[in-house]
Order: structure tokens, then C-alpha cells, then sequence
């Protein structure tokens, strides 16, 4: 396992996590482990995959058990723009597995900030991503871009929805060749297609690329997009929280649900994103709010394979008795171990226990048999 993992198992980075969320202001919410069916139905696009577990409720409405935790709330908010909705969640939701192809229960939490959104909004909530981040594992990386600066470029050009999809596409697979071929194809103008090809090879540290950023930026609202990183980027320098932060303009999502910022986190030892998060805004809209919102999710079941519960060791001491052990000398053992932070297991033989030491009573007699502590 890598040292750099900070929790011994999913609670405990949940406890840590959600003690982090509080001090910033956030609030639990809690949320039944399902929803009507209709509610994902109709947000196909906005969920990582389109398959949901239904059934049929007593009467009679379609349920679902929820893949997600983002609409719940959304669907839930007060839509009010005198007093932000800061909200933190730890939930449980249900998808496919990558892997096995097959349902998984996955725990999650995120955060999500809601109301009238400005700069220290998004801020705040990517600076909560990066410090989760960097509570997880030091060696850590946070990729930024934002879908705004997307818009800018598509605005003006007479695109289809399928064909900017395409294009979106060719910049999330980083294919500089097929987006140049498709930006001629489909008749985009020349500063867009520049753009849009520059765009697409850009990656690196938020210093660098954002000089290159800037020199693509074809309108104002390409330049507000970058404004708002410069914005966010300087929050972070602020708080210390500044390394390991990139622009990648790969990581792009759907230009119904987001607006502005979004961004994907990274690990050592993990092969995928274990958070990933954004302004959804247009989300907002189809839910008929007029608030902005912006939040990100953390998701544990990446973790699982690094924990701290699937190391060598099941317990630091083994300690084994017999029918002749004192019970007194055996709660007083215990007590003494546990009290200096040890994970003890005790029972009547070894068996297949991993431990760092192995201790026996005989009798009253307590002796280490082995250590390999």
C-alpha cells in the first residue's frame, strides 16, 4: 500500500472529510437511498452511465435506487439568492462497476454550494477539493478547465449540437489531427479552428498554460472564462494549496449541464479520477431554479484497493489464549494494547490472521511469540 494514503478505511476518510466540510460552513444533508425514476430519466446525460436499478413502490410510481447525489439535492434546493445553500452529503449510491461490469454500492461524498455564485464561491469549493485531495495522498494532482471558454468559441459558428459534440470529443481524446480535419469539414471559421486545435493539445501547469490560454482566447467571454481561473488559481496560491494544479482542457462535460469551471483529481496509485466536480448552472435552469451552483464528489470505492484495511497486516497483535488463561490478564492485556493505539484481534489459534505480532497467555503469563513489527 502507498504511505501516502491518510485514512485506514472509508469511515475514517468520511469522519475527516466531513469535519473538513464543517469548519468551512457546510451543513449534512441527508437524503432517502432513493428517488422516482423520472428524476434520472429526464438527466440522462448529466449521470456517469445511464443504467439505474428500478422498482415498483406500493403505489405504483416507478422508483430508482439512486446513481447519483447531485439532482437530489438540486431538486431539493431553496433557489434562493439572499443566503447560499452550503450543503456536504455522505451517500451511498448505486452504478455499474467499470470493472466487473456489474452493480456496485459505492460511498460517496462531495459538497455542493448553492445560490447567487461568484468568484469566492468557486473558489472555496475548489480549494475544499484540493485540500481533500491532499488529505487523501500528498503526491496529488487537480486538473482544471473551464466549459465556458468552450462556449466562447462555439458562439458565432453556425454548428450543429451533434457536431460540437464531435469536436468536444476530439479535444477530450486530445486528437489535434481529427479536429483540425472536422474544423475544416464543418466549415468553422479560422480563429475558432486555431483555437479549438491549440485548445485541444493543452496541458501543464496552470502558469504555463494559461499564457497559452490567453493568446487563443477569441472573444470576451473567452476571456471572462480565463479571468475566473486567474481568479481561482490566485485563491489557491493564497491558501498554500497551489501545487500540483493544471489546466487540461480533456477533462470537458456536457455543455447542457455545465457552465464554467470544472475539474478532475488525481492520486498516486489510483488510474482513474477519485473526485471530480464543477459549475452546473445550466442544471440549475432545467430544474426551472434561477440559482447557480457548483460542488464536486469524492469517490471512495477508488480508494479501496489502498486502504489501510487491505494491507499486510488484519491486526497489529494477535493475541491467542486457551481455556487456562486468566480472563483477568486477558482484559488487562487488551486494555493496555488498545490504549497505545494497537488494533488487537484476540482469539484461540492463529488461523489465517495477518499480524505484526503474535502474543499468547499462559495462565496469568503473557509472552511475544513473534514480531514482525
Amino acid at each position: 500500500m502507498s504511505s501516502v494514503i491518510g485514512f485506514a478505511n472509508e469511515e475514517a476518510a468520511v469522519m475527516e472529510l466531513s469535519r473538513m466540510y464543517r469548519q468551512y460552513g457546510y451543513k449534512h444533508f441527508k437524503m432517502s437511498k432513493f428517488e422516482e425514476y423520472d428524476l434520472y430519466s429526464q438527466n440522462k446525460d448529466f449521470l456517469l452511465g445511464s443504467s439505474v436499478i428500478t422498482f415498483t413502490d406500493t403505489n405504483g410510481k416507478l422508483m430508482a435506487l439512486k446513481p447519483d447525489v447531485t439532482l437530489s439535492i438540486v431538486k431539493n434546493s431553496n433557489d434562493t439568492f439572499t443566503e447560499p445553500e452550503k450543503v456536504y452529503y455522505s451517500e451511498n449510491v448505486y452504478r455499474i462497476d467499470k470493472g466487473t461490469h456489474r452493480f456496485k454500492e459505492i460511498m460517496q461524498i462531495g459538497l455542493e454550494f448553492i445560490g447567487d455564485i461568484d468568484d469566492y464561491s468557486v473558489s472555496e469549493v475548489i480549494l475544499l477539493a484540493k485540500k481533500s485531495l491532499d488529505a487523501v495522498c500528498e503526491r496529488n494532482i487537480l486538473d482544471m478547465s473551464h466549459m465556458g471558454f468552450l462556449r466562447g468559441i462555439f458562439d458565432g459558428e453556425n454548428l450543429s449540437r451533434r457536431k460540437i459534440d464531435k469536436l468536444i470529443d476530439c479535444i477530450r481524446s486530445k486528437n489535434t489531427a481529427e479536429m483540425e480535419e472536422r474544423c475544416t469539414r464543418y466549415g468553422v471559421s479560422e480563429n475558432a479552428k486555431n483555437a479549438l486545435v491549440k485548445l485541444t493539445g493543452i496541458y501543464g501547469t496552470f502558469k504555463k498554460c494559461i499564457v497559452e490560454l490567453k493568446e487563443i482566447a477569441v472573444n470576451d467571454d473567452c476571456r471572462r472564462a480565463v479571468s475566473e481561473l486567474e481568479n481561482v488559481y490566485s485563491f489557491l496560491e493564497g491558501c498554500g494549496c497551489e501545487n500540483g494544479v493544471n489546466l487540461d482542457f480533456s477533462i470537458v462535460s456536457d455543455l447542457d449541464y455545465y457552465n464554467g469551471v470544472i475539474f478532475h483529481g488525481f492520486i498516486d496509485g489510483v488510474p482513474n479520477s477519485i473526485l471530480s466536480g464543477g459549475r452546473y448552472d445550466n442544471l440549475m435552469k432545467k430544474f426551472g431554479k434561477r440559482s447557480g451552483a457548483v460542488g464536486f464528489a469524492v469517490y471512495l470505492d477508488q480508494l479501496s484497493r489502498l486502504m489501510r484495511d487491505d494491507e499486510e497486516y488484519d491486526a497489529d497483535v494477535l493475541l491467542i489464549y486457551d481455556d487456562d488463561s486468566s480472563l483477568d490478564v486477558l482484559s488487562k492485556t487488551v486494555s493496555q494494547l488498545t490504549a497505545q493505539g494497537m488494533s488487537v484481534r484476540t482469539q484461540k489459534t492463529c488461523g489465517s490472521v495477518r499480524y505484526k505480532k503474535l502474543m499468547k497467555i499462559n495462565g496469568t503469563e503473557v509472552e511475544t511469540v513473534e514480531n514482525n513489527a
